[in-house]
């Protein structure tokens, strides 16, 4: 029987060895399905009401074809009954003197058309108080029977308003009249 090797019994299995070195990340693997969008949450609270600053405006004209008579050297206020839009402002009983009820820069528009020229030495403005307001006086340099200005000035609450016709000469101008046309306008709104 030689040559024939026989095996003893299988012996016990050795320890676990050490664990070995972690390998590579694998790759990223695809974006799943968007959530459900969360509830809404609660309005927050309402600001403050911000200031209008257009709040005091007027608007007022003549159409009658009024007769205005200014004096050497003088000035007339004109009458502006017609298509009063006031607002805030305040007129007086004869429609010549405007109110101003707040405080701020206002924005001053007017018109003034005659049915013929008034000649040299003739003008327009508005004054404030009595006095010129700058940017609104006009004197042409030639016969003018139209009158046009426009300006931003400040102007205090309580300043009163007058569109007028001035002139170095004694002066008859009549406003034209009929036809929805307008023989003078002022307008007058708070920008700031």
């Amino acid at each position: 029987m030689s040559g024939i090797n026989f095996c003893g019994p299988l012996g016990n299995c050795g320890g676990e060895g050490a664990t070995g070195a972690t390998g590579p990340t694998g790759a990223t693997g695809a974006t799943g399905v968007t959530g459900a969008t969360g509830v809404t949450g609660p309005t927050g609270v309402t600001g403050p009401t911000g200031t209008s600053v257009t709040t005091s405006g007027m608007f007022a004209s003549n159409t009658l074809g009024s007769i205005i008579v200014v004096a050497l050297g003088g000035s007339t206020n004109i009458r502006l009954p017609n298509n009063q839009s006031l607002g805030n402002f305040i007129v007086s009983i004869n429609d010549t003197v405007f109110t101003v009820p707040e405080t701020g820069r206002y924005y001053i528009t007017y018109q003034i058309n005659t049915t013929v020229g008034l000649g040299l030495g003739a003008g327009a403005r508005v004054t404030a108080n009595g006095t010129p307001i700058p940017g609104t006086i006009l004197v042409p340099a030639v016969s003018n029977a139209t009158f046009y200005r426009d300006c931003i000035a400040p102007l205090t609450a309580g300043s009163t308003l007058s569109l007028q016709l001035f002139s170095s000469i004694l002066l008859t101008a009549t406003l034209i009249s009929g036809g929805g046309t307008i023989g003078a306008s002022l307008n007058v709104i708070r920008i700031q």
